[in-house]
């Protein structure tokens, strides 16, 4: 398939199946366990409907929003996502291009394949630097002052990992860091040429930002050692909130009362995500989280959404529900494996017509003005 033959994300999806080995493309496609949870988010936004209203004037679409004093072209940003660049390779600096490009932003991982200062670079003043707070305060302190330097103003910390999420493909493609040779992942190798050649290139990807601390890693198990940090606690957050003097946004929220708290610790935002299916394996879809939490939070901070987005329509669904801002992960990430620089293009260009004939067909011009009165049902 053409990709300008590709109609939907889920024909980028199929499309980047073909081109990547088993092994890379599961470490992004899958998810926790059954994928229960994974699966579930995006079935969910089919579950919420708009009521069309029609004798307005749609001619021209205004996709435009703000968000912690920055305006952007579309309401919808690249999530942050570690080691993607073993998806696709150069899938990072492609993905932070693509955003500066169409004025979006971008979520830089801090378990990214690529350095933290070289996203910030590619995704010139779009950039936000997402955190693992490592069980090292040290680590956590180096990762704090280098998005400091590189000139993020957006940090963006992520609470849902106390515990390792069970991938069960990882554990079938026995999945380690750094990546070994087995039978298996060399027949990936020789049936994906295109991969394995622009891997040979790029060279054998590995978590950047942990560079040093991980020479001596042997297993996926030590890496997920320095990512997670089962005494992430309030007070913790409370300290990053005090040293952290420009935005802060808690990534994880699926409870109203976390919410709430977060609003009351002085955060700028939250995320309302359950990690893309991949950390836990049961739990609410993030959309059926999003009505409780809106209206616990009544527009005190902001509420960015991610986990499940497919369809531009998903974006309309979730401002309708209360959301003020969402990422795509996996969406964008296709684009990349599916077509690189131009792949992710088309994932933009997708979501966005998407997103425009949404906001047409439902009567309403501005993204802006989408509220609840466009659900069939309220909540």
């Amino acid at each position: 398939m053409r990709l300008d033959r590709a109609a939907s994300i889920e024909d980028l999806r199929l499309r980047a199946r073909r081109r990547i080995p088993r092994f890379a493309f599961d470490l992004v496609d899958g998810g926790a366990e059954s994928e229960r949870n994974l699966r579930r988010n995006s079935e969910a936004f089919e579950e919420v409907q708009l009521t069309p209203r029609y004798m307005v004037d749609v001619s021209k679409i205004d996709t435009g929003t703000e968000i912690f004093g920055q305006s952007f072209a579309a309401p919808f940003g690249m999530a942050p996502i570690g080691m993607l660049n073993a998806f696709w390779p150069g899938a990072d600096l492609a993905l932070a291009r693509l955003c500066a490009a169409e004025d979006i932003p971008y979520v830089a991982s801090s378990a990214a394949s690529t350095t933290l200062e070289a996203l910030a670079e590619a995704a010139q003043s779009n950039g936000w630097f997402q955190l693992y707070v490592s069980s090292d305060e040290s680590v956590t302190e180096g990762l704090i002052l280098r998005a400091k330097a590189a000139g993020y103003e957006v940090m963006m910390v992520t609470a849902d990992v106390p515990a390792a999420g069970k991938r069960d493909r990882d554990i079938r493609n026995q999945l380690s860091v750094p990546f070994r040779i087995t039978p298996e992942v060399l027949a990936g190798l020789v049936a994906n040429p295109v991969w394995s050649l622009a891997t040979l290139r790029h060279g054998k990807p590995n978590i950047a930002n942990y560079a040093d601390l991980l020479q001596a890693a042997t297993s996926y198990a030590d890496v997920q050692k320095t990512l997670i940090t089962p005494g992430f606690t309030w007070e913790a957050l409370e300290r990053l909130r005090d040293r952290w003097k420009g935005k802060l946004v808690v990534k994880g929220i699926l409870h109203p009362d976390d919410a709430v708290r977060c609003a009351e610790m002085g955060c700028d935002g939250i995320v309302v995500s359950n990690h893309g299916g991949r950390q836990v394996a049961f739990g609410p879809p993030t959309i059926e989280a999003l009505p409780a939490i809106a209206k616990a939070l009544s527009g005190r901070i902001k509420i960015i959404l991610d986990s499940g987005i497919r369809r531009g329509a998903d974006i309309v669904r979730a401002k309708a529900l209360g959301a003020d801002f969402t990422l795509a992960g996996r969406a964008l990430a296709f684009g990349v494996g599916a077509g690189g620089e131009a792949g992710a293009r088309r994932a933009f260009e997708i979501l966005s017509l998407e997103l425009v004939r949404t906001l047409g067909q439902v009567g309403t011009p501005s993204f802006s003005e989408v509220g609840p009165s466009l659900l069939s049902r309220q909540p």
